[in-house]
């Protein structure tokens, strides 16, 4: 290209390179800062180094939100992953009214998350709620849902179970949060399953293969760039969830004995309940390394199994 191409280019981009300069990099930038501060409400009030991010180290209620943000994402994205990828093969078949079904299933995904929160505080509610109505009616115990510290494993197990688990709150927020980002992903996994050419499956029927032969040995390799895309976003976003604890959980800070307080929650709190945003800045950029590392292991992994054609 020549010089006058390049600038003519240039002048195109500028506003919306200005627009992410302003908006995005030059706040990044400024946070950065602010972690090495001791900061409050009336701004900075002393250079401390790395003593936030020290003091991050030390804190136990930040360990423990961390510990709930793990296994949140544990347990919401295979769930997410399976239940989309299934749903995506069910779709995918010649069946009668297909583009409304494929409507109804992403519908959730632009409904607000405080609306789709609200709605399921109402179902959990454990008096007035859909869930304990149903369990009622079919003479099973009912529970308190989101009120409920105690883990999941020892539930089950009647406290012998050594691993406490998340609890029940924890999943009750996971419960949502897959029904909420089922569509995004079912859109995807349709988007890789309709490019599978169906040579390959021809191929697969000469070859005697049956229906699960056909998926583990055709299907499911042939959608890897498809699936690892998926792992690595649903990891990122679960890593980063906020809102449905908030609006279902809090507060008291996290839930029932804070075991709903995810990292993403305490960093709120510190902002914007104590005032000490040098130290929600500094808790902000731990989690971004905690993600940036999570992805980098992903890349490592996953990505050698990944099949491009």
């Amino acid at each position: 290209m020549h010089k006058r191409e390049w600038l003519i280019a240039l002048l195109f981009l500028l506003p919306i390179i200005t627009v992410i300069l302003i908006f995005r990099f030059i706040p990044i930038l400024y946070a950065f800062v602010i972690s090495f501060h001791k900061w409050g409400i009336t701004g900075p009030s002393k250079f401390v180094w790395f003593s936030n991010y020290i003091k991050i180290m030390k804190d136990a209620v930040f360990w423990r939100s961390l510990g709930n943000t793990f296994y949140y994402t544990l347990f919401s994205v295979p769930l997410n992953f399976v239940i989309s990828l299934f749903i995506a093969i069910l779709l995918n078949q010649k069946v009668k009214a297909l583009g409304a079904f494929r409507t109804i299933y992403f519908l959730p995904v632009v409904t607000s998350i405080i609306a789709v929160s609200i709605v399921f505080k109402w179902i959990y509610h454990p008096r007035m709620g859909l869930l304990n109505y149903i369990l009622r009616f079919l003479h099973l115990p009912t529970q308190v849902w989101l009120e409920e510290a105690r883990g999941i494993f020892q539930m089950m197990t009647g406290g012998h179970f050594p691993i406490k688990g998340p609890s029940l709150a924890l999943m009750s927020l996971v419960f949502m949060s897959v029904w909420k980002g089922l569509g995004y992903n079912i859109v995807i996994f349709l988007a890789g399953l309709q490019n599978i050419p169906d040579y390959y499956y021809d191929a697969a029927r000469i070859d005697g293969a049956n229906r699960w032969q056909s998926f583990w040995n055709v299907t499911f390799p042939l959608l890897s760039p498809v699936s690892f895309y998926v792992l690595l976003m649903t990891t990122i976003i679960s890593f980063q969830v906020f809102a449905p604890v908030w609006m279902m959980t809090g507060p008291p800070p996290g839930g029932p004995l804070g075991t709903t307080n995810v990292v993403v929650y305490y960093l709120y709190e510190n902002a914007f309940t104590y005032l000490r945003y040098g130290y929600a800045s500094a808790l902000a950029f731990v989690l971004f390394l905690i993600i940036l590392s999570l992805t980098l292991i992903q890349r490592k992994i996953t990505e050698r199994k990944v099949y491009y054609e």
